[in-house]
């Protein structure tokens, strides 16, 4: 390993948008998730020492387009024994009823050729809802839920592009009043991490 990238963001969905932009803009590779209580997600990067730069840049300015404050710090040629600290073993969470650490799981493709939609509420009844109606738009199929903890849900979505776009938009706007909308995204062709990591 040349550098190791840290990357803590608000929100899961916004931390797959971001290693979505991250994958596709330089050449660096996944090593782990990690759900944190803030709610938040520290992505774990690793590559060439300017790929890793590249990416930090990247995330940032991923993360400045869709207003959501991020920490990025890359660490050159970390030391092997620092490792047993950054890669934190497999484990399973009572609380959220999940692992916290998520290691991607191999993929054939280095990009899908279908689209991922993201629904991140605070509050279950808004997320079922809004999946609700997302699916009652769009010719879509919901893939799977991430629940990161403070009552934060994600519903993943796939499809063509069009169509995630359309029951995205739908399923956002019967959140209010019944929770809180934390994010709503649209990742078209979605990188090989963010496959790798979906929740099964």
């Amino acid at each position: 390993m040349h550098a190791l990238a840290l990357i803590e963001i608000g929100g899961w969905s916004p931390a797959m948008v971001v290693l979505d932009a991250m994958e596709k803009h330089a050449r660096v590779r996944i090593v782990q998730t990690e759900l944190n209580d803030a709610p938040g997600v520290c992505i774990k990067l690793s590559g060439r020492i300017a790929d890793v730069h590249s990416a930090a840049r990247a995330a940032e300015a991923t993360a400045r387009a869709l207003h959501i404050p991020v920490l990025t710090h890359v660490i050159p040629n970390p030391s092997e024994g620092s490792r047993a600290a950054w890669q934190a073993p497999p484990d399973f969470n009572p609380l959220i009823e999940q692992p916290s650490v998520h290691r991607p799981e191999e993929t054939m493709n280095d990009q899908a050729s279908f689209a991922v939609g993201l629904i991140e509420t605070q509050g279950f009844t808004a997320a079922f809802e809004a999946i609700d109606t997302a699916l009652k738009t769009a010719n879509v199929e919901v893939l799977a839920r991430e629940k990161l903890g403070g009552g934060y849900i994600t519903i993943v979505i796939k499809g063509d592009v069009a169509a995630v776009r359309a029951a995205v938009d739908a399923g956002k706007a019967r959140v209010e009043g019944l929770g809180k909308l934390i994010a709503a995204h649209v990742i078209p062709s979605p990188s090989k991490g963010v496959l790798a990591l979906l929740p099964k």
